[in-house]
Parts: C-alpha cells; sequence; structure tokens
C-alpha cells in the first residue's frame, strides 16, 4: 500500500459475470492480459491496493458472489486517478473487449465510496455497497463515475448530516 496525504481514498467493486469459465480456450485473451494489466494498475498514480487471492497474483479464484462471477477489488487515492487508470491506460483494450468474455449486467455492476485512508474494505464490504446502489441507486455511501460524490459528501453523510432528496447531505454543493 502507497502512503498517501489523502484523507479519503476511493474504493470500486467491480462485477463480471463469466460467459466461459477462466481455463476456456475463449476466455484466453483476457488470462493472458491480467498479469500486464494488473502490473499496470500496480505502478499507476495515486494507485494504493488491490485485493488478491492468498498465493495468487490476482483476484480471479475468489468466488464470493457466486461460481460465475468474479470480482475486482481495489483503493485508489483519488477518483481521477482511478479513472485515468481505467479509462486512459492499457486496461482500456479489456474494456472495450469485455462483451467477448463477460455478460452484459442489468443491475449496477460497478460501485465506488470513499474510505478512510488506510482502511482496506472487505469482499463484503463491497458487495454490500453494491447491493445498496442496487436497490436504492446512487448516494454519498455508493455511487458510479457518472452519479459521484466527493469525499466530503461522504463524510456528512456518515456524521449525520440529513440528505435532501436528491439523495446529497443538506448544505452540499
Amino acid at each position: 500500500m502507497t502512503a498517501s496525504l489523502h484523507a479519503a481514498h476511493l474504493a470500486q467493486l467491480n462485477v463480471a459475470t463469466l460467459l466461459h469459465p477462466l481455463d476456456d480456450p475463449r476466455v484466453a485473451p483476457f488470462v493472458e492480459m491480467l498479469d500486464p494489466v494488473n502490473a499496470a494498475a500496480d505502478g499507476a498514480p495515486g494507485f494504493v491496493w488491490r485485493l488478491v487471492e492468498e498465493g495468487a497474483a490476482d483476484a480471479t479464484g475468489l468466488r464470493p458472489a457466486g461460481e460465475d462471477l468474479i470480482v475486482n477489488l481495489s483503493v485508489w487515492e483519488t477518483q481521477e486517478s482511478l479513472w485515468d487508470f481505467a479509462y486512459r491506460s492499457g486496461h482500456l483494450e479489456m474494456m472495450r473487449r469485455r462483451r467477448e468474455w463477460f455478460a452484459r449486467h442489468v443491475e449496477a455492476h460497478l460501485v465506488l465510496w470513499w474510505v478512510p485512508a488506510g482502511h482496506l474494505p472487505t469482499v463484503g464490504e463491497a458487495l454490500e455497497r453494491l447491493a445498496e446502489l442496487q436497490a436504492h441507486g446512487p448516494s454519498p455511501r455508493a455511487f458510479t463515475f457518472a452519479s459521484s460524490y466527493t469525499a466530503a459528501e461522504a463524510a456528512e453523510l456518515e456524521a449525520g448530516a440529513a440528505p435532501d432528496p436528491s439523495g446529497r447531505p443538506v448544505g452540499a454543493a
């Protein structure tokens, strides 16, 4: 985990439903990209941490939400650093080809939320945030890139500020 001056970090979980098992030749291009993309994430500006299975280089062997569902859980210093990695790096090639390997999700499959710097979220915590987003839509506790909230808005909500009907804490810009 890298040191950071930020009081809060951005956690992200995304889930993907495999069309075929990971050892199926149709998924081989995805598997071949895992190590280089994970290495790029590990070295990306703003990267803090990512979930890996004990004794493995990634988390693809973990199946906390079902046998055909893989999870990616990571923490970043800022939303911008995660965005830059996801959409302005070699990771984008994986995203462009995702329909070759993964089913289209009807419900949200990506959730973002703020955590105190130094906190490493558990898979259980992450799945709860995703379920919250799916059930109630975006809020300072569970949001997406398209409907994001600041760390300050999340902190206000956690401190007990009542949200207005839009889900933003009262007084939030």
